[in-house]
């Protein structure tokens, strides 16, 4: 197909709408050329048993236990000294030479490999479903009403925005904290700050950031990037470290267009007659299953600096952070990819969890599009342990590398059929986690949720678990989200260099 396939009216409209109509051109061609046929990912049978070989238990203190030689020889493969094994302990052993390291000296390892590591962030959603009142209340009316004004004057401020530069928290005093992408900003600077101290200089690559925007929320995006750029909050560390205070690479992903109906057959085109009206589309995002694409080139720009690692995960949850003793666990242990999970609370309600095929394969399945919420309760009525996606991938680019071109076509494509108010079409869009089964060698790694998964979906989760309820409530979801406030205190001291004071949380150097 081509542009001049289309009416003129139809195609200005879905362009000022952020379509990329060359894409999605190809995108139809492809589709309609059996290009997108694979098998759409495994299909769920059952939940994976815990403990499962495939699946490290980071929720203790982490121990990672290899023979010499293997470690020595990953040592040497990530230009580490093998002078760093002196700390590991002997392990008795009649058939082998096993050393065990402990939670200390893979922290330090991981330290030394922040150079080779880069960070992401998915930052392209906006905040009007996140701020949306019929759904915030669904999640409970009771407590959604003792926020009463505080939410309505919070989701004013929030609507139209992209999510990411909205407040990640509030404060003691009820006031709006610093937004989720400032947040990851000066998490990473801490994390600088830890290798200089370790080291004793910074290297002039050291955890480089990036994020896949839309071309919606791009134009904000790097207005917030550029203020921030000379905020103190993040300058003042900056320059102590000798440092930029912002290094961020950045892909916008365009809108797609919505197609026609399964009903119409094939070949597939652009839906045209939105509500009823003729020459007429939708614009609607392809799911963040498209970033291997639109960041493929980011991805080789960064190897080409030396990077062999690169974390990417959604800018919305406040515990992915950098975590230098996974990123150790992961590089010694000679996977494609890790991917963080944990227990599912009533709170998980949307995204994806682990599941297994017949095979034992295992991959991440989106509640609703894969598997529906009454199987997933059904494996927990039966006593199953139900993993949460996290949202947080560690990829070795080694290994991504090489299917960066195959992915969007191996990636399972879900084409749904819609009957609404704006006719009966079809979406079409991708999910990130499910590149777990296109990977031969996954690892997953199960962690506490409160340390490592504040996402906050609806605002209503942001204010919970900022300002939890007292214990005098007896909803579930104040349980969880009194669990979660706990996690967000350590997050804010241990992670973001923040303390409280006077009611607010403010940088230490404050």
């Amino acid at each position: 197909m081509k542009k001049d396939d289309i009416s003129p009216t139809l195609a200005s409209q879905l362009e000022k709408e952020g379509v990329d109509l060359d894409r999605m051109f190809r995108f139809l061609d492809d589709l309609n050329a059996g290009k997108y046929d694979a098998p759409g990912g495994i299909v769920p049978e059952t939940v994976p048993s815990f403990p499962h070989p495939a699946i490290v238990d980071r929720r203790g203190p982490a121990e990672l236990s290899k023979t010499r030689a293997a470690l020595e020889s990953r040592l040497f493969h990530l230009g580490l000294p093998l002078s760093l094994l002196n700390g590991a302990q002997a392990v008795p052993s009649e058939s082998e030479d096993l050393l065990l390291l402990d939670e200390a000296l893979l922290r330090k390892i991981g330290i030394r490999l922040y150079p080779q590591t880069a960070y992401g962030v998915l930052n392209g959603g906006s905040a009007s479903s996140y701020a949306d009142n019929k759904k915030n209340r669904s999640l409970d009316p009771e407590l959604f009403d003792q926020f009463g004004d505080l939410f309505h004057t919070l989701a004013d401020d929030c609507r139209g925005k992209p999510k990411g530069i909205t407040p990640a928290f509030l404060n003691p005093d009820g006031s709006p904290g610093w937004s989720f992408l400032f947040l990851k900003l000066r998490m990473l600077l801490e994390h600088k700050k830890a290798y200089k101290e370790e080291i004793g200089t910074l290297p002039e690559v050291i955890l480089p950031s990036f994020q896949m925007t839309s071309v919606h929320t791009d134009s904000a995006i790097a207005e917030a990037l550029r203020e921030y750029v000379a905020d103190p909050g993040l300058l003042s560390l900056a320059e102590s470290l000798g440092c930029p205070s912002v290094e961020m690479y950045t892909a916008s992903q365009t809108m797609m267009a919505a197609i026609t109906h399964s009903s119409s057959g094939r070949p597939r085109k652009i839906f045209d007659r939105a509500w009823g009206r003729a020459d007429t589309g939708i614009a609607m995002p392809g799911g963040h299953g498209q970033n291997f694409e639109v960041l493929a080139p980011i991805y080789r720009k960064l190897r080409s600096k030396g990077i062999r690692f690169a974390w990417l995960g959604n800018i919305d949850n406040m515990g992915y952070t950098v975590d230098p003793v996974s990123l150790a666990v992961f590089a010694l242990s000679g996977f494609d990819a890790a991917f963080e999970e944990s227990w599912r609370t009533p709170m998980d309600v949307k995204g994806g969890i682990l599941v297994a095929d017949s095979s034992g394969k295992l991959s991440c399945a989106d509640i609703g599009p894969v598997i529906s919420t009454e199987r997933m309760l059904a494996f927990e009525a039966e006593g199953k342990p139900v993993l949460f996606n996290c949202g947080i991938g560690l990829f070795d680019l080694e290994r991504l590398d090489p299917l960066l071109d195959e992915i969007p076509y191996r990636l399972p494509l879900r084409i749904t059929d819609q009957d609404k108010d704006a006719g009966q079409y079809a979406q079409a869009e991708q999910i990130t986690w499910e590149v777990i089964g296109l990977l031969d060698k996954p690892m997953f790694l199960a962690v506490e949720k409160s340390r490592r998964f504040l996402a906050a979906k609806m605002l209503m989760e942001t204010m919970l678990t900022s300002l939890p309820p007292s214990r005098g409530s007896k909803s579930e979801l104040a349980s969880v989200s009194r669990e979660m406030h706990t996690g967000l205190e350590k997050l804010l001291r241990n992670e973001y260099g923040l303390t409280e004071a006077n009611g607010k949380w403010v940088f230490t150097s404050e």
